[in-house]
């Protein structure tokens, strides 16, 4: 991948694992520098940190639980002292879990709300002032087609994906014109040691890739200030179904 990103200062919330393990290589391979978080820093957190050392950039983790509003402000204030600034943040960090609807106890759909439309908002509103400051500020959130679509078992994390997409545009609307809001809302994404699930259903006769998703971003992260307010499906036209 060329340095479209040359010197740019990324934050990736859930850096560490899945896909954001995948954006935050993606980053660095076009040359940003990037901080990483995860709840608690392990062996695994320090084994990104050195991959993306080793594509000859700078790059760091930081524990952040994006439940936690001082934890929140801990992370970026970490990530901007070591980065200097911001310039990209990929609120990635999420939930998913599977329970039938009539029996989602509070806990489980405040804590679904907390970390998947609450946690954005507060890594959001606390690098506001620094992505402002850049002259270039962008925000790509991770919704899924699940905030698009009713899964009848997933009604908690559908829902608070919804309005991760709804916070993506007020967001959007909201810091125009400093900061270019946008969301990237996965569909059935297949890791290589994974088995199908949907490719039947799917008008693209396979699942997604993480590839894929990382493509919509990368998109989002180097595109036109001008496009905001967006949100992607990378689902392979199984929104259409």
């Amino acid at each position: 991948m060329s340095n479209i990103l040359w010197g740019r200062r990324a934050l990736v919330t859930g850096g560490v694992r899945r896909l954001g393990r995948a954006f935050a290589v993606a980053l660095a391979a076009a040359g940003a520098n990037v901080v990483v978080t995860s709840r608690s820093l392990d062996a695994e957190s320090a084994a990104v940190v050195q991959e993306l050392t080793d594509l000859g950039v700078r790059a760091h983790a930081v524990a952040c639980d994006v439940r936690s509003p001082d934890a929140v402000i801990s992370a970026v204030a970490q990530a901007v002292e070591f980065l200097g600034d911001l310039d990209l943040l990929i609120n990635n960090a999420g939930m998913f879990e599977s329970a039938p609807l009539e029996a989602l106890s509070p806990e489980q759909w405040d804590d679904a709300y907390a970390v998947n439309a609450r946690g954005p908002f507060l890594v959001a509103q606390a690098a506001l002032q620094h992505l402002r400051a850049s002259g270039h500020g962008r925000i790509i959130n991770i919704g899924s087609l699940g905030g698009m679509k009713p899964w009848i078992t997933h009604g908690h994390y559908c829902a608070s994906k919804a309005a991760l997409h709804m916070l993506s545009q007020t967001m959007a609307k909201a810091w125009a014109p400093e900061v270019s809001v946008n969301c990237v809302a996965p569909g059935m994404i297949r890791l290589p040691d994974e088995p199908e699930r949907l490719a039947g259903k799917t008008p693209m006769g396979r699942d997604g890739s993480p590839e894929d998703v990382v493509a919509a971003v990368m998109f989002f992260a180097a595109a036109p200030e001008f496009i905001t307010g967006q949100v992607m499906a990378v689902d392979g036209g199984l929104s259409l179904i």
